[in-house]
């Protein structure tokens, strides 16, 4: 007796597993993602022309002798550090409140790669608004030069180190607490006035002004706008960050892992 084999049909024949996108190409795609929006796009100029704006005005109040390239590069590190945390708030959340985050989660199942691939973007977003702090820096301090200001390039390139750190940090913040949230509003709301309640608590009630040095991020990074960080400034900022950055980050991935999406 003899069997014929028959062959699989394409519905059981198996199929060449697929890889998936790779981390970089998950990066592009969150980097075009902050644009995609028109908040993210005008929030995107924003942050361009306040450094913009700052250097310029400098330019008039500033006395000659003080036109120098520091003094026209610090002064917007804080400005751009408060709005790159929206910006990270927005990278995440929109993904739910513009119903999104099914398709993208569809393509990629592997919640977390999405998550890192925002992380991602939002430290080259962040590096981004740094270099584009220095070049308007020097093109404020050219200027200065050729109208008669010192012009100078005097500076600390540590300055830079800590700027960096500065606004990495201020940008992973707001990351972290749009993945604990997942909800635009209350999670700008929370960043912006959790930080701003224990800053006043402290100034008001004399009892936590010990813990403020270790926990207020407005106490503990306020060393990064200056050349030097002592190893104890180095020590507070940490603990600081593990409270209002490493934490809601944790909580966060964890609740973007398991929550439905629907």
């Amino acid at each position: 007796m003899t069997t014929t084999m028959t062959p699989p049909s394409a519905a059981t024949r198996p199929r060449p597993e697929v890889p998936g996108p790779s981390l970089a190409r998950l990066t592009g795609v969150e980097l075009r993602k902050l644009a995609d929006t028109r908040a993210g796009l005008w929030l995107l100029i924003t942050i361009g022309l306040i450094a913009a704006v700052i250097v310029t005005v400098q330019l008039f109040v500033l006395d000659d002798a003080d036109q120098t390239f520091r003094e026209f590069f610090a002064p917007s590190l804080l400005p751009i550090g408060l709005l790159l945390p929206v910006l990270g708030i927005l990278s995440i959340t929109g993904e739910w409140s513009q119903r999104t985050a099914l398709t993208t989660f569809a393509l990629v199942p592997r919640r977390e790669r999405v998550v890192v691939a925002k992380l991602a973007a939002m430290v080259l977003a962040a590096l981004a608004s740094l270099a584009v702090s220095l070049a308007v820096a020097a093109a404020g301090t050219l200027i200065a030069r050729s109208t008669g200001g010192a012009g100078t390039w005097n500076f600390e390139w540590q300055v830079v180190t800590h700027a960096a750190v500065f606004q990495l940090a201020n940008v992973l913040m707001g990351a972290a607490f749009g993945l604990l949230l997942l909800n635009t509003p209350l999670a700008i709301v929370a960043y912006l006035l959790l930080p701003a309640v224990w800053t006043i608590l402290s100034s008001l009630i004399s009892a936590l002004r010990g813990p403020a040095r270790w926990l207020d991020t407005s106490v503990t990074m306020e060393p990064l706008m200056g050349p030097e960080v002592t190893a104890g400034q180095w020590g507070r900022m940490a603990v600081s960050l593990l409270v209002w950055l490493v934490v809601p980050l944790a909580a966060g991935l964890v609740r973007t892992l398991r929550r439905e999406v629907s």
